[in-house]
């Protein structure tokens, strides 16, 4: 704890409780497994369809975003080069990484975390090979149905998590617009995405922030490393639902957002971000200062 919570150097923790360097290594990969084996299930556990639905209500209250089940983004950990990795973990930015690739609710909680993928990957191509881009593709996540949005009878609208534009567009996952020649409708959309996005955002600042050892390299095996993100991720959890959060911890931190990539959506995406976008610029899904906003 005394490391995830200062990161303090092994040798640092060697002094300070006369153990040597590889026993400290060995007793801070043991303690965060356990951690994680303690804690997911109870903290971390796969939303069921009622529960996706209270994590959508959360958003349009806070968030005023309907019909959004959560958000999502990847962070770069920065690490010392692993044995014998190559370029692999060498990432765009100059430096040696793995992705922490998250999916947060309104209440800055990590639901979903995949950790370990390369540096040199794109925040697309993590979530598509990690289980939880898998589940969204084959319809596994026990999303609840199509549901109309607030004020309307029509159309039926799915559940979306919200991502930047890093990801490729789908039906089930809003990215913004491109930046170029934008009409007025659809800065606005752009607008009242990030609102909802910037939930993850605030959550890898408040995790960055509790638990310091992120906000300098990581000096451990890549598996001990690993094994430090998970278990973090897991305490705040635990930490939020026990004493919530400092909103000004969410402001600033260390952890590097992904180059932004060209991906491209496909036409049943296109065709739900501008039912979302005619919603937004409707009598009963504007909001007042979002003209004065963008």
């Amino acid at each position: 704890f005394r490391y995830l919570g200062t990161g303090q150097s092994l040798a640092s923790l060697h002094y300070a409780f006369l153990v040597g360097k590889s026993t400290a290594s060995v007793i801070i990969r043991e303690t965060c497994v356990a951690i994680w084996d303690a804690l997911h299930a109870a903290v971390m556990a796969q939303p069921h369809k009622e529960q996706w639905k209270e994590i959508a209500d959360v958003f349009q209250q806070t968030c005023q975003f309907p019909n959004c089940a959560g958000a999502i983004d990847g962070k770069h950990i920065r690490i010392k080069k692993p044995v014998r990795s190559g370029s692999q973990y060498y990432n765009y930015k100059k430096y040696f990484s793995f992705v922490l690739f998250a999916m947060c609710d309104a209440n800055y909680s990590f639901r979903y975390i995949d950790v370990g993928s390369y540096g040199s990957r794109s925040d697309s191509a993590v979530f598509a090979h990690s289980n939880f881009g898998k589940m969204l593709q084959d319809k596994a996540l026990d999303l609840p149905e199509h549901t109309a949005l607030p004020g309307t009878t029509s159309p039926a609208m799915p559940f979306v998590f919200v991502c930047d534009e890093a990801f490729a567009l789908g039906e089930n996952l809003m990215r913004p617009y491109s930046s170029r020649g934008l009409s007025l409708a659809r800065r606005v959309f752009n607008y009242r995405l990030t609102r909802a996005r910037r939930v993850v955002e605030c959550a890898f600042g408040i995790l960055a922030n509790k638990w310091r050892f992120l906000h300098t390299p990581i000096h451990l095996k890549l598996e001990t490393a690993i094994s430090a993100v998970k278990a973090a991720c897991v305490l705040h959890n635990f930490v939020r639902a026990r004493d919530g959060y400092n909103f000004e911890d969410s402001l600033t931190h260390s952890l590097h957002s992904h180059r932004p990539s060209v991906v491209r959506g496909h036409r049943q995406g296109a065709a739900v971000r501008e039912q979302f976008t005619a919603y937004f610029m409707s009598p009963h899904g504007a909001l007042p200062w979002q003209l004065d906003a963008i």
